[in-house]
């Protein structure tokens, strides 16, 4: 399974990382950012097949493309944020990690302002 062998990675880099950090810090974030990147190569496939299944529900429901499309911005906007701030929070820099996170936060809530105006619209007509 693809899962074990992430998770082999994960726990070989971070041993390793911690290892090398005892004598050369600077290295010890390279071997954990490469680590990550390699497990995010192995999970593209699995992105690809998300997106297939998005493709088959919005043509089932018949629910506008945008939609769907913003609500996979959000999540990769959600995931890519997480992803840098753990970078930066991991090299030590915890208040420039928390500063991408909130960056992150307000995206997200500007990139759902169109969801929350259709679900208001909905209910309004409802009424």
């Amino acid at each position: 399974m693809d899962l074990f062998k992430i998770l082999g990675i994960g726990l070989i880099t971070c041993i390793t990382s911690l290892i090398v950090k005892q004598v050369k810090p600077d290295v010890a974030s390279i071997i954990s950012i490469a680590g990550g990147v390699v497990i995010l190569l192995m999970v593209v496939d699995y992105v690809g097949q998300i997106f297939d299944v998005f493709k088959v529900v919005m043509n089932k429901t018949g629910l506008p493309s945008n939609l769907f499309s913003i609500v996979l911005k959000i999540v990769g906007i959600g995931y890519l944020t997480e992803f840098a701030g753990n970078i930066c929070s991991d090299a030590g820099s915890n208040s420039l990690a928390d500063k991408i996170l909130l960056a992150g936060k307000i995206m997200i809530l500007f990139m759902s302002l169109p969801i929350i105006t259709n679900i208001i619209d909905i209910v309004v007509d409802l009424l």
